[in-house]
């Protein structure tokens, strides 16, 4: 694997703005601070990914937000409604939290469904399935990311950061053991070191979720 670069990094990076206090100014500076450094994707809340998406107009940033964020247990049918309505308020990508309950008692066919309904919703949409692998035994993070790509869905994530758990190396290992050397495997939740993001892309992420990266990147 060629050397990883800040260059590398800053392209991978979804620029994210998660919490309930953010204002929209902070997220039109975080745009064009993403925009400046080159970065995949600036992450808000769904009432304001519109701002962001004005924000990034003409630019090669996505504007991304969430989906049944943190927990992943509203209805397929609200997390299908939050799709759509995202996309028509201008995102373009969807970080979607998986059915964890759901998938911890077996019911597959429910997780697939889930995924499935929200890609079908907003089908101009690169879809990431937050697994919150802190929950989750080596199993069942395994079935999920089977079922993340079973179901049409483009990155499978490992945290919501919420949920006392982040982004480790072993886990992205075995994600990407799971969906192969194409798909999408973001690393998400506790990423705050320069290393630490070059040790999860070396391990197979090609995306990484973090609010610290205009700390940390040289």
């Amino acid at each position: 694997m060629p050397k990883v670069t800040p260059d590398t990094v800053a392209s991978m990076i979804d620029h994210t703005l998660l919490k309930p206090d953010i204002s929209r100014e902070q997220v039109t500076a975080a745009c064009e601070a993403a925009v400046s450094r080159g970065f995949a994707a600036v992450c808000v809340a769904p009432t304001l990914v519109g701002c962001a998406a004005a924000a990034l107009e003409g630019s090669k940033v996505l504007p991304c937000t969430v989906i049944g964020f943190p927990m992943g247990y509203t209805t397929t049918a609200v997390k299908a409604f939050e799709a759509r309505d995202a996309a028509a308020n201008g995102a373009r990508e969807l970080d979607m939290v998986l059915a964890v309950a759901e998938l911890k008692a077996g019911n597959d066919g429910f997780v697939l469904e889930d995924i499935a309904a929200v890609v079908a919703a907003a089908p101009e949409c690169t879809v990431k399935v937050i697994l919150e692998t802190c929950l989750l035994s080596d199993a069942e993070k395994r079935t999920a990311s089977r079922l993340t790509v079973e179901a049409g869905a483009h990155f499978v994530k490992t945290s919501t950061g919420l949920a006392g758990g982040g982004a480790t190396a072993a886990d992205i290992r075995l994600m990407r053991e799971v969906v192969g050397p194409e798909f999408g495997v973001k690393a998400s939740g506790g990423i705050r070191t320069f290393d630490n993001a070059v040790t999860l892309i070396e391990t197979g992420a090609n995306r990484l979720g973090t609010s610290s990266a205009l700390a940390f990147l040289p």
